[in-house]
């Protein structure tokens, strides 16, 4: 019997009021004596329960109640009842506001904010409630207690008011630097709220990045509790899901500007990169200490480097650093490069973008293959073809398969090998064609790939 038929039944059978008095009394000695467990499973639900019982009873008892030591009685009990209703949605507003914080999609995101925004209405009315019993009583208790229903209320109603809608980009090297590319992203889709810790490392790059793509307009002060995430990846696929060519189109305007490569880069990535004229594929190398079960098995990279040279393309390694001896004759390290000068000063994010496009447009870098790790997603969504290789499907990352072009996830599951062949076969025979001069200024605006079969 649900909870509803509970109190019907209570209210059709208890036709007395003494009755229907000693029966909230009890009730509402049964909910305060397990207060201290309202921890463990199953006892808040119950707690709540007889709570609104108790206000159901009480009110109807009240309403036939004849003496005034009786009717005294259930104002007493409805003052504690409903201060404790406030107090208990003060609660369950805190708790509902963490879990909706994280919640996986933005749109699972403002839904849970609906509901902390109708227990925080619920608690509103309960201390007005309370209020008006305790005038009516017009004692010290009826008003402490009615005090308390209204300080919870309030409490309530300020977890509504200070929900952070922004999210953090972050510029401290200890968290992911790739994490910034689909923030961005997502905030050039969404119209999000960006907030920047003060004073971490990268604070002006971070800054800087965001100004040269036109997010400064989103830049919000820095508060705790920011919105999750999670959300960001979905945002983009749905974006790409509606127009990939316009959302692609988007991104490269607004992460590689107008301008080309700059000359010391290109001179850079002549001298690292201009003795192999075979076409390429970036190897990403991951040893981080978040998730390590994410990181790099050197292994599986031997094997993949061995499986790109087969398929008579040339590997870059890039991103950690790799042991010497796993690096093949006429294959590339780049490793650590990101650490060097021309990647660390003010507009260190464009100008990994810009390695990238500069390797792709000029020395046959045709796709990337590494662990999930977010400094793939960046050159990811300007449009190089990507696989990144997973222990089970991942459902963030997930969102990106069928929707940004090229993007492909690859679990390792048997025959995983043979599929990674497959993808370098496809890439060495189909390498992307560039529809427009990648040297104009505009071209970085209007660039688009043609030849993957998508």
């Amino acid at each position: 019997m649900n909870k509803e038929d509970t109190v019907t039944r209570l209210l059709n059978n208890e036709n007395e009021s003494g009755e229907l008095t000693q029966k909230a009394v009890t009730l509402l000695a049964e909910a305060g004596a397990v207060q201290g467990t309202l921890h463990l499973p199953g006892v808040r639900d119950a707690y709540r329960s007889r709570l609104e019982q108790v206000v159901l009873l009480a009110g109807q008892a009240l309403g036939n109640a004849v003496e005034s030591r009786e009717a005294a009685l259930l104002h007493w009990v409805l003052v504690q009842a409903c201060a404790a209703r406030a107090e208990d949605a003060r609660y369950g507003a805190g708790q509902l506001s963490r879990g909706a914080q994280r919640a996986p999609t933005l749109e699972d995101c403002n839904d849970g904010w609906q509901r902390v925004e109708q227990i925080a209405s619920t608690a509103e009315e309960a201390a007005l409630a309370a209020a008006g019993f305790a005038q009516r009583l017009n004692t010290d208790k009826a008003r402490a207690m009615a005090l308390r229903a209204e300080v919870a209320a309030k409490s309530a109603r300020k977890t509504v008011q200070e929900r952070n809608l922004a999210y953090t980009f972050h510029a401290d090297p200890g968290f992911s630097f790739g994490e910034g590319w689909y923030l961005a992203a997502a905030a050039l889709f969404a119209d999000l709220s960006i907030q920047i810790r003060p004073g971490a490392a990268h604070e002006l790059q971070a800054r800087r990045f965001l100004f040269d793509a036109g997010l400064d307009g989103a830049l919000r002060p820095y508060r705790s509790r920011p919105a999750s995430p999670k959300h960001l990846t979905h945002i983009i696929a749905e974006a790409f899901r509606a127009d990939a060519q316009q959302a692609q189109g988007t991104l490269r305007s607004a992460f590689l500007g107008d301008e080309s490569p700059s000359a010391p880069l290109r001179a850079w990535v002549d001298a690292k990169v201009g003795g192999t004229p075979e076409q390429k594929v970036l190897l990403w190398v991951r040893t981080g200490d978040h998730h390590v079960q994410r990181n790099t098995c050197f292994d599986e990279l031997r094997q993949l480097s061995e499986l790109v040279v087969n398929a008579g393309l040339s590997p870059i390694f890039f991103g950690d650093n790799v042991p010497r001896e796993l690096v093949p004759p006429g294959a590339v390290n780049l490793t650590l490069c990101w650490k060097e000068p021309l990647f660390q000063g003010p507009d260190m994010r464009r100008a990994q973008l810009h390695l990238f496009e500069e390797l792709r447009w000029h020395h046959g870098l045709v796709g990337q293959i590494g662990v999930t790790t977010a400094g793939m997603d960046g050159p990811a969504l300007m449009g190089l073809p990507t696989l990144y290789l997973t222990q089970e499907r991942n459902g963030r990352l997930g969102k990106w398969v069928g929707a940004v072009p090229g993007y492909q996830e690859v679990v390792r599951e048997p025959g995983y090998f043979a599929t990674i062949c497959a993808t370098l076969h496809q890439w060495q025979q189909c390498p992307p064609r560039i529809r427009q001069g990648y040297h104009s200024t505009a071209g970085h605006r209007s660039l688009a790939v043609t030849g993957i079969p998508w």
